[in-house]
């Protein structure tokens, strides 16, 4: 993670330029509902059936709001600048993603109800994301050995950072605790393009989408033993930023944390803040006796750094039980 991943592929139409001596630059359009979204979040259902429409209530342990992404609109609006030569690449890429949501009400879950029509619901927004990467090949350190670096900016196009095969790729992690009284600890983190709080929930007009932040950095180092041996060393780190502040309903931090905090026993020391950071670190070394046979041996770790604290009495998914859980 820490930027784009198409490995399997995206449906796509693009047109590439040739300028001579490795120059190239490409424009296209492509299919955002894979590889460009993880969730829209309306904040004022819960994420499990527990409530009645309208009440910000019943919501999971390691969730918050329900998914309301609506229908593609638009392609993604994509392109970069290339140079690839025998030192190795140069690219600059970008994309225009456009965020939309379907409905103001919704059942619990995100699936429409009678209200969903006339409830109407929040503007488009655009967003995208901006990556630049560098492979240096042939470095001293042995015959086609290479170093590559990639970092990506993303603003309601998470998943051009935290990019993986899961639809909406969000953490949950269980651990142990010191605290008095509590079951286990919890760490999560949740991804999403973007959030909003209906205003028939808040006294005010339709709530509008507040995009979802993020960036992420990337590189690897890969050292071929001989014709048959290598070995890649490889890590990556990544954050994700809700704007505003905790205590402002107005602001995406704020929206967020008012839905969480719904109807939960929270401790003393407790504090909201959605923000969450992530690593990871490994090492895979490859055999390949033969053309197009190879066998490898990975090991890697993956670091979960979320900003909330204290305790609160949470109902994670079974076979969690409902207790205290503090937030490490």
């Amino acid at each position: 993670m820490g930027g784009p991943d198409y490995v399997t592929g995206v449906n796509n139409i693009q047109y590439t330029a040739q300028f001579g001596n490795g120059v190239s630059a490409t424009i296209g359009l492509d299919d955002p509902t894979v590889f460009s979204r993880t969730s829209v979040l309306n904040l004022g259902v819960g994420a499990t059936p527990a409530a009645p429409v309208f009440q910000a209530v019943g919501i999971q342990a390691t969730a918050v709001g329900a998914n309301a992404y609506g229908g593609t609109h638009v392609p993604d609006i994509v392109g970069n600048v290339r140079v690839d030569q025998a030192w190795g690449l140069f690219q600059i890429a970008g994309a225009l993603h456009n965020v939309t949501a379907s409905y103001n009400s919704v059942n619990v879950g995100g699936a429409p109800n009678a209200f969903s029509e006339i409830s109407g619901h929040p503007e488009d927004k655009w967003g995208g994301a901006v990556t630049a990467a560098l492979q240096i090949k042939n470095i001293p350190t042995g015959a086609g050995d290479d170093l590559k670096f990639d970092a990506t900016y993303a603003k309601g196009m998470t998943k051009a950072v935290v990019s993986t095969s899961g639809a909406s790729p969000s953490f949950a992690m269980f651990g142990g605790t010191g605290r008095a009284g509590a079951y286990q600890s919890i760490g999560f983190g949740q991804t999403s393009d973007a959030v909003f709080l209906p205003g028939f929930l808040t006294g005010g007009l339709t709530g509008d989408l507040k995009l979802t932040e993020a960036w992420g950095i990337r590189g690897a180092y890969n050292h071929n033993w001989d014709p048959y041996w290598s070995t890649s060393l490889w890590g990556s780190y990544g954050q994700v930023h809700y704007n505003g502040d905790a205590l402002d309903i107005l602001s995406a931090k704020g929206q967020f944390c008012a839905s969480f905090n719904f109807g939960k026993t929270l401790s003393t020391d407790y504090s909201c803040n959605p923000d969450f950071n992530f690593a990871q670190v490994g090492v895979v070394t490859r055999w390949t006796p033969v053309k197009n046979l190879t066998f490898s041996a990975e090991v890697g770790a993956f670091f979960l750094d979320q900003k909330f604290t204290g305790a609160a009495t949470l109902t994670p998914a079974a076979p969690k039980p409902t207790a205290i859980y503090e937030f490490r």
